[in-house]
């Protein structure tokens, strides 16, 4: 249950401060002067204060509740604030607003926008504190991370990333296979060479062969190598990955695209180590740790004949799932900071973009984006024009709105610290028109 810190040194309005909050569920503290409520404050767990601007007698100029304001907000800088005052002065509102205010209600109130007022500010609060927290767990389970294990300078801040990684580190000690599933470009070569940094063989060599680039018939030998004359063109004896890898780990990229031979001469190897030379009878003794990875659906080829059953379990002993960018948003903004530079920087409008993009191909897209765009800015403050992403489509026509009365355009005029073009931008008016209205209900302008 929440509770509300209410400070008045009138005790007739604290009083039905407190009875009308309590009928709405909410727990209330009473103070009755500011010295009062800092003391609760300091006791006591509070989710939102209401507080007066005037306490000495026949005070109206608010300078003391502007005092209150900055004390508590001093010690409580996340603390909603809720102003309280039968002397509305518009000018001190919008300054408090910019000092962080929550929000400033004339006596006498209106128990039901009150109430709504509390309630949404409070719920606000404590969603916000959640995050918070959460942002703190993170943040220690990344320091924990990097403390314990070589992340080989991977840049990172979501917690699904965080979760590949844990699992990633704690399977990395075995010498068993591991399988990396997840879309291209999303960055499982990084994961795999984490992988292999926190083995045992980390001083071993890693080996990557991507198995759909190279055409069917050579893969064979690229994987277990050739003797000369194995084949047109192989006009001298090499050694082939497995040979290379030897006491270190072998990173096989797109699995699904290695030919049935192939598979089963890499079932062989996975099974006893040894293999053969394309063109030689000789066997030969490896010891290598395999990381394979894949975006096919390995199930759906099983199922159609195109890879092999036991060669999927073999290989399938751990598998890690490395979700696509667009399911990892934390990660977004420090990745493109990082591909960016030093010396670039990007406004909000650019920062709009890349988090509303969907991100179809990864991380890679967004390394390319952020590294064109850092090319061909004329600047050093990178825009949305400058990622030459692909527009948003267009918004629905807004509803019309009926005219603003006198408390919209106070509370415009508040949330947007007395900035009229703002305030006039959000309800739909021009400058001038907004200037009218003010003048009709005999509103004082904010000073500029």
């Amino acid at each position: 249950m929440a509770t509300v810190l209410i400070i008045d040194d009138n005790p007739a309005v604290a009083t039905a401060l407190d009875v009308l909050l309590s009928l709405h569920d909410i727990d209330s503290v009473t103070a009755g002067s500011p010295a009062e409520g800092l003391a609760v404050l300091d006791r006591e767990p509070v989710d939102l204060v209401l507080q007066d601007m005037n306490f000495a007698a026949d005070t109206t100029s608010g300078e003391e509740g502007h005092q209150l304001f900055r004390a508590i907000r001093a010690r409580h800088p996340d603390l909603p604030v809720i102003l309280l005052t039968a002397w509305t002065h518009l000018d001190m509102a919008v300054e408090l607003v910019k000092a962080g205010a929550a929000d400033y209600v004339a006596k006498p109130w209106n128990d039901e926008r009150l109430v709504t007022t509390v309630k949404n500010l409070v719920e606000l609060g404590q969603a916000s504190r959640a995050l918070r927290q959460q942002a703190q767990r993170e943040r220690r389970r990344r320091s924990e991370l990097a403390g314990r294990f070589d992340l080989r300078g991977l840049v990172w801040a979501d917690a699904a990333t965080g979760r590949v990684l844990e699992l990633a580190c704690q399977v990395a000690r075995s010498d068993l296979p591991v399988m990396l599933t997840g879309p291209n470009g999303a960055g499982k070569e990084r994961i795999a060479e984490i992988i292999q940094a926190n083995s045992a063989v980390r001083n071993g060599p890693f080996v990557t062969l991507n198995c759909g680039a190279l055409p069917a018939e050579l893969i064979e030998a690229e994987l277990f190598g050739a003797e000369a004359g194995a084949y047109t063109g192989a006009g001298k004896a090499r050694a082939g990955k497995f040979e290379a890898a030897h006491g270190g780990t072998l990173f096989l990229d797109e699995i699904g695209n290695l030919p049935p031979a192939g598979q089963v001469k890499l079932l062989r190897v996975l099974e006893t180590g040894r293999f053969q030379r394309l063109g030689s009878n000789e066997e030969r003794q490896v010891k290598v740790r395999v990381i394979s990875a894949t975006n096919a659906d390995l199930p759906a080829m099983i199922r159609a004949g195109t890879f092999r059953e036991d060669l999927y379990y073999r290989l399938n002993v751990v598998e890690l799932v490395l979700p696509p960018l667009a399911s990892r948003p934390d990660d977004i903004m420090p990745l493109a900071t990082h591909f960016l530079g030093a010396g670039k920087q990007l406004d909000d409008s650019a920062r709009t973009a890349l988090l509303r993009h969907s991100w179809p191909g990864n991380v890679r897209e967004l390394k390319n984006v952020m590294q064109r765009a850092s090319l061909l800015a004329h600047g050093d403050v990178i825009t949305a024009a400058d990622l030459a992403l692909p527009a948003a489509g267009p918004a629905a026509p807004a509803a019309a709105e009926p005219e603003p009365d006198r408390e919209a355009i106070e509370q415009a005029l508040l949330r947007h610290g007395g900035v009229i073009a703002q305030a006039a931008a959000e309800l739909g008016l021009s400058r001038q028109s907004l200037y009218r209205r003010m003048d009709r209900f005999g509103m004082r302008r904010p000073a500029a």
